[in-house]
């Protein structure tokens, strides 16, 4: 007698089926011998876990079902794969809520485990369904778990198109207050490059003209001036915005 760690001990399967059992559960997969058939299946997976939870469905040859999980009978089966559907939606409904390129990533870091555990339960389920065609339940079963795949697939593809409409929306932007800089910046090197040689001259060698306002009412002329060269500064602020407000147009 073959003891097993994973099948209950009241299940008197073949022996065939412990022999092919290790420690683990291992991939997902349907074994069949003498009539009887027993599919191994995954829980619904988490992104940090390193070891995925077997699932265990036994079908005598007489369509009695048994589980490790469930309370036997042929929907057993249902229920598990019902999980993963309640997962998916939780899953469809992040995505519709979700507004920012970390809550994406954090879907597709979710559903991607799961995609790939129904796309191997999918091919189990296909396997006992070629090895016991008349059964009609698991013809339901696999078509299900397809059914399921494909809703993990279209929504990776629906989360994956959010985050890349998101990166390219940032990246446009991104483009648009580059050329706001740069247009700036060229215009204060055009204002630099028209006062900077005299600038430099002027502080060379000086240019200190007299003009008769030296002793004049003091301070006013500095006033006059100061507020005359705020005046100027205050044109060309608005001049540069505005060039700026046309080109973003």
């Amino acid at each position: 007698m073959h003891e097993s760690t994973l099948l209950p001990a009241t299940w008197n399967v073949p022996i065939e089926f412990q022999d092919r059992l290790g420690k683990r559960a291992g991939r997902q997969r349907t074994m069949e011998a003498e009539g009887h058939l027993l599919i191994i299946l995954h829980a619904p997976p988490k992104p940090d876990d390193m070891n995925r939870k077997g699932q265990f469905f036994w079908r005598e040859p007489n369509a009695i079902w048994h589980d490790t999980e469930f309370q036997g009978g042929t929907d057993a089966l249902n229920r598990h794969l019902h999980e993963y559907e309640k997962l998916l939606e939780d899953f469809d409904d992040k995505v519709d809520q979700a507004t920012s390129s970390f809550q994406y990533l954090e879907v597709l870091n979710h559903v991607g485990p799961v995609y790939r555990s129904l796309c191997h339960a999918t091919q189990a389920l296909q396997t006992a369904r070629e090895a016991i065609p008349k059964d009609k339940f698991l013809i339901d079963y696999r078509d299900t778990a397809y059914r399921l795949e494909r809703m993990a697939e279209l929504l990776i593809e629906d989360a994956k198109n959010s985050l890349e409409y998101i990166v390219a929306k940032r990246a446009e932007e991104q483009a648009e207050v580059s050329a706001r800089i740069e247009l700036s910046s060229h215009r204060l090197n055009l204002l630099i490059a028209y006062f900077f040689p005299i600038a430099t001259l002027s502080t060379i060698f000086g240019a200190n003209f007299r003009h008769g306002f030296e002793q004049f009412m003091t301070p006013f002329p500095f006033l006059i001036m100061v507020g005359a060269g705020l005046s100027l500064g205050l044109l060309i602020h608005l001049f540069l915005k505005k060039g700026t407000t046309r080109k973003n147009n």
